[in-house]
């Protein structure tokens, strides 16, 4: 494959010919010679076979009497028969059989006399309980092939069968080259500019899982020089190397160009989202892995280009993810151009699958901390409708997804507090929670995407939270709303208020930068309630239009000096050590589906709301008022 600047080459296209290429270096593993109490985890060199038979004399198997089963017979509950002293031997488990025995009799089944005789009251058959040798192992058979992981019971097997060293493959050293003028090592208190330095951490980690040593060097300047220096000691040390960063085609983007000159850039482009911008290089018949700076980009291409490497190295076949379908919970839209990989969470439901898409960005790599699953959106694919039946690769087992409680809704610290005292009480459960809004959320529940949904929208009319909502969203019924928290919500600011904001009205002062919650958020509702009740126009309030996600990450805006206000919960307040001027408080429910009323998850959930550890950590958090959490507030009754 001749190599053009920024290709847009298709994945399985770029690796097979990559691999091929690596195979015609000779790039494999050498061997090495290990103690089979340390090779756990590794991958055979060669295959191993028993040099004794296991086990390796006649053995009994439990603990009684050794007798010659010939005495025995006749032996009846009516005629039973005895066997003085001198005809039988005690052994235990594991002892030899004397000679003259074959056969074991459990001491259960025995009863021992005065003068040292037993009486039996059945036969023993010949060899009954008896360990023969090679029973478990011969001498001479094969215990494990080549190119064979080394288990835990594989190494007890080896040792049974008197092998005590073995030849494994090697494990490979894998050098990491970080590079950039603005990286800089992990610490506490970055100035702003300064990106830590994690990708060569999460990397390392990665390489660790699939049985490779990572050496990661000091990070390079985006100088040429020192990338080509820094990648030829690499070499002369490695058996392959990670280039990170430098890979895309911008004014300090080298990676290509170094690798290029020590080597051979076989691609530069593929046609992948994430991770277009990789490099696929050979130098010195090793490889050299031009890796993209942004950490989800970093982690998707090692995954689908130096997993394959790795596997060659120790010849051995790829492992292969388990997938499920699953039932898409709102649009997904895909370029024409790339192949995608969609990080997604997913949730056992009503006895199937769902899978909400998480934020895609290539710099958010809490998205691969939170996600269940893979969605692999083919190239020429233009994405997938809401309610489509989607095939998603898992990265978590499916019995850890089928105890997991599904919150889609409005966002509140309160729901990782409750996930948190999930998981404490009992290891098998787990809560995930997606924020869409309290409208989303409602609408989740009714198709039937969620356990539960949390929900914060104030009725105008009535000036009842909720219920109208439910009515209106939901008119079939078969839900519950469930009591939870109530929960003071305001204007929160920087500290010390610096520019005097009292109220909404203040939002509209020349100057003042407002950051704004998502369509169909209690939240927003809430704010434009206050709006049209002062009068206000919002198009008039700077920055009505931005919006995110949650109470933090509005109050983290704030606190960075980006925004000047934003409407939130006074626990968001507290976080960033911001004033906050009080509003109300809301009534912040739980909305629950009739299907999941009874469903162990859901029970668990109702049992830490009246907790007193539920109520110490809201206390912890601040502005929350506690009634009857828990409580049925309004059945809304099926009609069909």
């Amino acid at each position: 494959m001749a190599f053009t600047y920024l290709t847009n080459t298709p994945l399985d296209e770029a690796r097979d010919a990559y691999l091929a290429a690596l195979r015609g270096c000779g790039f494999a593993g050498e061997s090495e010679t290990v103690a089979v109490s340390d090779a756990c985890g590794r991958v055979t060199a060669r295959a191993v076979y028993a040099h004794i038979c296991a086990p390796h004399y006649p053995a009994s198997a439990m603990d009684g009497i050794a007798v010659d089963a010939a005495r025995t017979f006749g032996a009846t509950a009516t005629t039973p028969v005895t066997l003085p002293q001198g005809d039988y031997v005690t052994v235990d488990t594991g002892d030899p059989v004397p000679d003259g025995c074959d056969a074991v009799i459990m001491i259960e089944d025995i009863v021992t006399n005065a003068d040292g005789s037993v009486t039996l009251y059945a036969p023993a058959a010949p060899w009954q309980h008896i360990r023969q040798i090679g029973e478990d192992i011969c001498a001479g058979e094969m215990i494990l092939p080549s190119f064979t992981d080394v288990t835990p019971a594989a190494v007890g097997a080896m040792i049974a069968g008197g092998v005590l060293k073995i030849d494994v493959i090697r494990r490979p050293v894998v050098g990491i080259l970080p590079t950039g003028d603005e990286i800089v090592p992990p610490c506490e208190d970055p100035k702003p500019g300064d990106v830590l330095e994690f990708n060569s951490s999460i990397f390392s980690s990665m390489l660790a899982e699939w049985g490779a040593v990572a050496k990661t060097y000091p990070i390079l300047k985006d100088r040429p020089d020192d990338i080509r220096a820094g990648l030829d000691k690499a070499l002369t040390e490695c058996d392959a190397v990670l280039v990170g960063a430098g890979s895309s085609a911008g004014r300090d983007d080298y990676a290509a160009a170094v690798i290029g000159s020590l080597g051979k850039v076989l691609c530069h482009g593929l046609a992948i989202r994430p991770g277009k911008p990789a490099v696929l290089g050979v130098c010195r018949g090793k490889p050299v892995l031009g890796v993209p700076g942004y950490p989800v980009s970093g982690i998707l291409v090692l995954q689908e280009i130096f997993a394959p490497i790795l596997d060659l190295w120790f010849g051995r076949a790829g492992a292969q993810s388990a997938c499920v379908t699953a039932k898409l919970t709102r649009p997904l839209v895909s370029g024409l151009k790339y192949r995608e990989f969609v990080r997604v969470r997913l949730g056992y439901v009503n006895g199937g699958y769902v899978a909400t898409p998480l934020n895609r960005g290539a710099g958010v790599v809490s998205s691969f901390m939170k996600a269940d699953g893979i969605l692999d959106v083919p190239q020429q694919t233009e994405g997938f409708a809401a309610g489509e039946s989607v095939t998603v690769r898992l990265l978590r087992p499916e019995s850890e997804l089928r105890g997991t409680l599904v919150a889609i809704g409005s966002h509140d610290p309160l729901l990782d507090e409750i996930a948190d005292l999930l998981r404490r009480t009992d290891p098998e459960r787990s809560m995930q929670s997606t924020h869409v809004g309290s409208l989303g959320g409602i609408l989740a529940v009714k198709r039937g995407e969620a356990h539960l949904a949390g929900t914060h929208l104030l009725g105008e009319e009535d000036g009842v939270y909720n219920e109208s909502f439910i009515e209106k969203n939901i008119p079939e019924g078969g839900v519950r709303l469930v009591e939870c928290v109530g929960r003071t919500q305001g204007l929160m600011v920087a500290a010390g208020n610096p520019l005097g904001l009292a109220d909404v009205a203040d939002l509209t002062k020349p100057g003042v930068h407002y950051v704004n919650r998502q369509k169909g958020s209690g939240t927003r509702v809430l704010l434009d309630y206050l709006c049209r009740k002062a009068g206000v126009d919002t198009a008039s309030i700077y920055g009505y239009g931005r919006e995110e996600f949650t109470h933090t990450a509005v109050a983290a805006q704030i606190a960075a000096g980006s925004a000047d206000a934003g409407l939130g919960i006074y626990s968001a307040a507290k976080l960033y050590g911001l004033d906050f001027l009080p509003v109300c408080t809301e009534q912040y429910d739980l909305l629950i589906p009739d299907w999941a009323w009874e469903t162990e998850p859901v029970r668990r959930l109702l049992a830490i709301l009246q907790s007193d550890a539920f109520r110490e950590r809201l206390n912890a958090l601040g502005g929350y008022t506690i009634e009857n959490p828990g409580r049925v507030r309004r059945h809304f009754e099926a009609t069909v």
